[in-house]
Parts: C-alpha cells; structure tokens; sequence
C-alpha cells in the first residue's frame, strides 16, 4: 500500500487564515504514530511536469502562476497568497496523485495525503486549488494508454465544479459529485451525475442517497481507475460543512466506496479533500478514519 504525502512544502499564511495548512504535516505523523502506516509505506510526492499540467491548464495561467504574476482578483478567488513555496506544494499536490495512480494501477490502490484539488479549472484556480490534480492525472494516463475511462467519485461537501466543468461532455470520464446543494460554490457546474444535498443531513439519509446510485455511477462508467475525493468537510463539526455527518458516518462512506472498487477489480486512488474543523482535531480524525478504512480493505 503506497501513500504519498508533500507536507514539507506547506505554505506560510497570514495569521487567521481558514485554510489549515498543517493538517497535511499533522495526519501524517498520526498515521505513522497510531500504526496505521508503516514508514515503508511512505512515499515523498515527486513534483509534476509542466508538460503534465498543459494537457488541462492554460498557458497564460501557467505562465502567471510560475512567474508570480496572478492579478490580486485571481490571487482572491484562489485564496491563498503567492510565493516560491506555493509553486512546489501545488507541483507536489498533483505529483502525488499521479504517482499514487500508478501505484493503483500496479496494486489495486494508491493514495496521496494531499490532492482533491477539484475547484480549479483550466484557466484559473479558485478555492485554495491551484491545479486540478484529478483532471491532470486523468489526461496523464489517457495519452501514455495507461487507461482509457476514468471515475470520479468527488464526496467532499462542496461540488467539484472544476472536475465537472473540464470533463464537460467527455464520455471517457464519469464525474459523481455529492454535495451540499446550498454550499460554495454557488454557481455549481454539470458534472455527469449531481446529487446535492439540503443543510443538515445526516448520516441515515447521506448513505441512502450514496447506495441508491453508486453502483449506477460504477456501472455507467465503465472505467479503468477510480478516484475517490474523499473530503472530510461533511463532518458536523465542520466550519464550512453545514452537514451533519458523523465520524462513524463517514467511515462508513469511506468502506462503501472503496469496498465498491476492490469487489469490482477496479483500482482506486485516494485523495484528501477538504476539513476544516475548529480546532482541527474532529478533521484529522475523519481523515485518519478513511485511511483505518482503506487500509481494512487493502492491506
């Protein structure tokens, strides 16, 4: 079971910034401390080429983004302020959902500890997703032959409009997304298949709504590699969640998604997403929940 993990390159912030950069450093060492991975099982994130990143993003995006030199608009709309720093840990982002594609596709699964960048689109990024590492590991391994069709089942709690709008109308790859209907971001974009959910739903009904159509996401898809955008952000605890699942809840979404692709042979990659509970500690224990589930099924 490889992971992947791209902590060293976190990014200063200012003081009271809501993104949690350290949960990447901090979910790291309580997997390793609780024996949930092993350090053999760790891997350092290679950083993705430039040519890698054009196959979705623009070259003007491209260009301003290395060059440092986004408009204060495209810096707001990105959420996070720019340096040298901020260019590796999106490089490494990506990197290691690419790196961790392969590995499922060698192994049946693979993971990265960072990842699930899903609101950045071609031409620009947008909350706290500078590229958007789904999209370009997908198109990686379409033009190597590595795979043919992709799913994308995206379960953070706010929909992933980049994914969605980049694999607008591509046949070769089914989008799934399931998110709050009345949460960022407001102007959603059509994935193949939305299902967005009221304010404060629970665990009962989230997983109802999640078997009642996995397995025709599954089936439709026809794909060759799964990825699971696993966001913890459905947490009740969650400050920009506005669900009410519980941590058992989510483990439980966790078992039935990638138990889902390990009973149909299909490799699956596992990226992090969203949680920004406050404190932070409600967050990581979700995230070191989906990782207790995907090491059940295949460790």
């Amino acid at each position: 079971m490889r992971v992947f993990h791209s902590d060293r390159y976190a990014v200063p912030l200012p003081q009271g910034h809501r993104f949690p950069m350290d949960k990447y450093r901090l979910l790291r060492e309580a997997l390793l401390a609780r024996g949930i991975l092993s350090p053999t099982s760790l891997f350092e994130a290679p950083l993705v080429d430039r040519a890698d990143l054009e196959r979705v993003h623009t070259a003007r995006y491209l260009d301003a983004f290395f060059g440092g030199t986004l408009t204060d608009a495209e810096l707001r709309r990105l959420g996070f302020p720019w340096s040298p720093l901020l260019v590796d840990n999106a490089l490494a982002s990506v990197g290691g959902t690419l790196a961790a594609a392969r590995a499922a596709l060698e192994d049946g699964f693979g993971a990265n500890l960072a990842g699930g960048t899903h609101h950045a689109f071609p031409d620009h990024g947008e909350g706290f997703c500078v590229f958007n590492d789904i999209a370009v590991v997908i198109r990686a391994l379409q033009a190597e032959g590595a795979i043919r069709r992709a799913v994308v089942v995206d379960l953070d709690v706010h929909q992933g409009n980049g994914t969605a709008a980049i694999f607008l109308g591509d046949a070769s790859v089914f989008t799934f997304s399931m998110h709050g209907e009345h949460n960022f971001p407001f102007r959603k974009q059509p994935s193949h298949l939305d299902l967005g959910l009221e304010d404060g739903v629970g665990d009962a009904e989230y997983l109802a709504v999640l078997d009642a159509h996995l397995p025709h996401v599954l089936e439709s898809a026809r794909a060759d590699l799964l990825f699971f955008q696993a966001g913890v952000d459905p947490l009740a605890e969650d400050t920009l969640g506005r669900l009410s699942l519980t941590h058992a809840g989510l483990r439980e979404r966790d078992l039935r998604v990638l138990g889902a692709a390990r009973e149909r042979g299909l490799p699956a990659v596992l990226t992090l997403g969203g949680g920004y509970a406050k404190p932070l500690t409600p967050s990581l224990e979700a995230h070191v929940g989906t990782y207790l589930a995907a090491c059940s099924l295949f460790r």
